[in-house]
């Protein structure tokens, strides 16, 4: 059976720290205030030269080097992203041109949070179908272009930064014991979307818009939602939640994390979480923390990686590889 591999990962993040005092500044809000709620302490801003394509190529470019190919070896190159550079081209055609990969495809994903997620799981299906055999899979955002500065309900949350992986195909015995994707399970259900949307777009308003979020409803629906999705990719894996070795959700909120941990019984030592360093980076978010935790030694080749995440539409899923 073909596996997806992670062969290397990478990450991007903009010159700028912003912390909670230094928002306090701007909104009315304080460090205590944030935390307390979210256990964001700072978030990346993006400067007014620095573009989403532009983070997307960093993590790129760290991706392959940590993975040692170089682009002419890549097949298809998949960015989620919900802040595209423009309305069209696809940020993805962006990364292509400056990587220097002249063949194959190149497109985007939008599925808000969950995009990494669905990317991975559309890049999963192009390996194993034959179509592809080295994908390049990006999350990368710059959130903060759809704040309103405004509302502290939201702006408080969000930062920018990008995330991204090599996948290669390789064999596998189609069990579980495979190194690779095991499985992704994606899920939707557009009747929420007044829980997390932009008020904006080409179509309706002509404008970009602001993000707006009824946080308690989407608090709810995330620790059922991500908590439902965890336990389809290891029942369709055939593993108990247990046995998997390091979770890494979509860095949303520390109380999210925590209470989906608590629903599921996964210790919080298992639990990967940079939400504290780099808020909540939608699509780029659980790159970013997979990133984090290989560089850091953490995740070591052989265990089981379980990564989530839960987005604007409502979107959600879960991938379930071995590393």
């Amino acid at each position: 059976m073909i596996r997806s591999r992670v062969l290397g990962c990478g990450a991007s993040l903009p010159r700028t720290v912003v912390t909670n005092d230094e928002l306090s500044k701007r909104v009315d809000t304080s460090d205590e205030w944030i935390v307390g709620r979210t256990g964001i302490r700072q978030r990346y801003i993006a400067a007014d030269d620095e573009k989403t394509s532009d983070l997307a190529l960093k993590a790129a470019e760290a991706a392959l080097t940590d993975a040692g190919i170089g682009a002419d070896e890549v097949d298809m190159v998949i960015v989620a992203t919900t802040t595209p550079d423009e309305t069209f081209p696809a940020v993805a055609t962006m990364v292509q041109a400056r990587i220097g990969m002249t063949r194959g495809a190149a497109f985007d994903v939008q599925a808000v949070c969950s995009g990494f997620i669905y990317a991975l799981s559309v890049g999963d299906n192009f390996i194993k179908c034959g179509q592809a055999k080295t994908v390049l899979v990006i999350g990368a955002e710059t959130m903060s272009r759809l704040m309103d500065w405004t509302d502290r309900g939201t702006c408080v949350l969000f930062g920018d930064g990008a995330g991204a992986v090599v996948l290669q195909a390789g064999e596998g015995m189609g069990d579980n014991t495979d190194q690779g994707i095991l499985n992704t399970v994606l899920f939707s259900d557009g009747r929420l979307h007044d829980l997390l949307y932009v008020d904006g777009g080409p179509s309706t308003t002509g404008t970009t818009g602001y993000l707006r979020m009824q946080g308690k409803e989407v608090f709810k629906h995330a620790v059922t939602n991500i908590s439902a999705a965890v336990q389809a990719s290891a029942d369709a894996a055939g593993i108990a939640v247990s046995e998997v070795d390091w979770f890494v959700p979509h860095q949303a909120n520390q109380r999210i994390l925590d209470g989906t941990g608590r629903k599921l019984g996964i210790p919080a030592e298992k639990v990967v979480s940079t939400v504290a360093l780099h808020g909540n980076t939608s699509a780029a978010s659980v790159p970013l923390a997979l990133a984090t935790a290989v560089a850091d030694g953490r995740i070591q080749r052989g265990q089981l990686v379980l990564l989530e995440a839960m987005g604007g539409g409502l979107t959600w899923g879960s991938a379930l590889l071995r590393w």
